[in-house]
This record gives C-alpha cells, sequence and structure tokens, in this order.
C-alpha cells in the first residue's frame, strides 16, 4: 500500500487528463445524443433515443458510412502491404537504409491540412502535376478529374492518406523485423526454407504483434481523416467523399442538429471498437505457429 502512495503522483497526472478529455466527453456525448438540442440554446428537451433511428435512416449518414468504409480498407490495405514490403528491404543497420526510413517519414510531420493543398494542386485536371506526368509519358487517356470524379474521388484520397502514413508504419514494421531472433532464422535457412516459407512460417508469425498495431492504427487514422477529406473535398462531388466524421461535423456545426451528431458519434465510437477488436481477433499472436 505505501508503494502504491509513492507511485500515485506518477499515473495520476495522465488518469486524471483520461478521465476528463475521454470518459467526461463520451457520457456528456451520449447523454447529448438523448436530446434535440441545436447546439446554440440554453435549453433543449430530452428525447430518448429518437436520434439514433433518425440518424440511421439518414440517406447521407448511410453514403458517408459505405464512403468510410471503402476509405478504411483501401487505406489499410494499401498501407499495411506498401509499408511491410519496403521494411523487409530497409531492416539492415546501413547509413543508406536509415537515410531512406528518415525519408519515407518525412510526410508524416507534414499537418493533414498542408498534405491537403500540395495533393489538390498534384490532382488539379488542368495544372495538376500527376496529369502532365501521365501526359508527358504518353497515357493521356489515363488522365483524370481525381476529385471530380465521385467514382473515384474518395480513392483518391485514400492514396493521399497512405502516402501521408506509410513511413509510420514502416517505422514500426522495421521495429518488429529487427525483434526476430536471428537465430531462428538462420535455422529455418539450414532446414532449406525458401524466402516464402522463411516469411510465412518465421517472419509473419513473429510480426503479428506490430502488423495489429499497424492495422489498427491505420483503420482508426482513416476513420479520423476528417482534415484531410474536409482540405480536399469537403465532402463532394454529391456527398461521394463524405465520411463520418464530415458527416458529424456538418450536422453539428452546419445543420445545428447537435443532438443527432452526437448519436453519429456515439456510433462512430461503437463502429471503431468492433473493426479493431474484429482485427485484434483476426491477428491474434497467441496462434503462432512453426
Amino acid at each position: 500500500m505505501r508503494r502504491f502512495w509513492r507511485l500515485l503522483p506518477f499515473f495520476l497526472p495522465g488518469l486524471l487528463l483520461y478521465l476528463a478529455l475521454f470518459v467526461y466527453l463520451t457520457v456528456t456525448s451520449f447523454y447529448y445524443s438523448l436530446t434535440d438540442w441545436d447546439g446554440l440554446s440554453p435549453s433543449y428537451t430530452v428525447i430518448g433515443l429518437d436520434n439514433y433511428p433518425r440518424v440511421a435512416e439518414d440517406v447521407v449518414f448511410r453514403k458517408a458510412f459505405g464512403n468510410n468504409i471503402k476509405f478504411m480498407l483501401a487505406v489499410v490495405l494499401a498501407q499495411t502491404v506498401i509499408s511491410l514490403l519496403l521494411a523487409l528491404q530497409l531492416t539492415k543497420q546501413s547509413r543508406l537504409h536509415v537515410a531512406l526510413r528518415a525519408f519515407y517519414f518525412v510526410p508524416t510531420i507534414l499537418s493533414s491540412v498542408s498534405v491537403g493543398f500540395i495533393w489538390t494542386f498534384v490532382y488539379d485536371p488542368t495544372l495538376g502535376m500527376l496529369n502532365g506526368v501521365l501526359e508527358a509519358m504518353g497515357l493521356s487517356s489515363w488522365n483524370r478529374n481525381w476529385l471530380g470524379n465521385p467514382r473515384i474521388a474518395i480513392f483518391s484520397i485514400a492514396a493521399v492518406q497512405a502516402w501521408a502514413h506509410i513511413g509510420q508504419m514502416v517505422i514500426l514494421f522495421v521495429a518488429g523485423l529487427q525483434s526476430i531472433p536471428r537465430e531462428l532464422v538462420e535455422s529455418a535457412r539450414l532446414d532449406g526454407a525458401t524466402r516464402l516459407q522463411l516469411f510465412l512460417r518465421v517472419t509473419w508469425p513473429l510480426l503479428a504483434p506490430a502488423a495489429a498495431i499497424v492495422v489498427s492504427y491505420t483503420t482508426i487514422q482513416s476513420f479520423k481523416a476528417f482534415d484531410l477529406v474536409f482540405t480536399m473535398t469537403g465532402g463532394g462531388p454529391a456527398y461521394s467523399t463524405e465520411i463520418l466524421s464530415t458527416y458529424i461535423y456538418n450536422s453539428a456545426f452546419m445543420n445545428y442538429t447537435f443532438g443527432r451528431a452526437a448519436a453519429a458519434s456515439v456510433f462512430f465510437l461503437a463502429l471503431i471498437g468492433l473493426i479493431t477488436f474484429l482485427q485484434f481477433r483476426a491477428l491474434r499472436t497467441d496462434r503462432i505457429s512453426y
């Protein structure tokens, strides 16, 4: 007990911040989801769970939900696969490999708003670099209005999201790869394992904890991509890039239906928790086989 009181000052500030910035705000958000508050009036009426079916029946909410799932799948797949492939080539501690890791990490330190403005210019159908490069390569038939076409706009933003955070995932994968005992790798090679067998039987099972962190963190990032989407398209064209975070923002601060926005945010939190739980179940580290 005496040790507990000695350690209390060290974890108490973090606990208070967690209670104030997460627990309190989550409970408050759930409470407001039971009201018809417009976000401005000093008074409101408690209407129970009425906001939840209204949100579920909203066509824009369904569109945002579908867009967010497509955005998440594209980002998680691209970011995880590409960062893993890069990490497999950058595990050595040579100057070149360290320099390349730093190079890939640079986009991560940029703000999402800056990244959004940069890539909005790159995607510009008239003056943008992407269409210009394609035309210079003789691929002008591939030119697109990358952010103006409702069918591809969400995937164009997903590519930017992956580009901006791949370097961060590379560092996590490199750390996981470097923690694998060299004795296991050498033993597998002496037993005649091919590179594919070595990856599937040794590297990937031992990399599962790092992969679980990468996938879950990437998923949360993809659901929190409000600033990137808002900067590049604002949710357009025709709600084709509207995601749950922009829907919540528009409901609360543009349409002044704060109670409905709070209900959407509760659903948002539950969805992220469910998807993250399923991902950790799929990448369980207690099923490692050799």
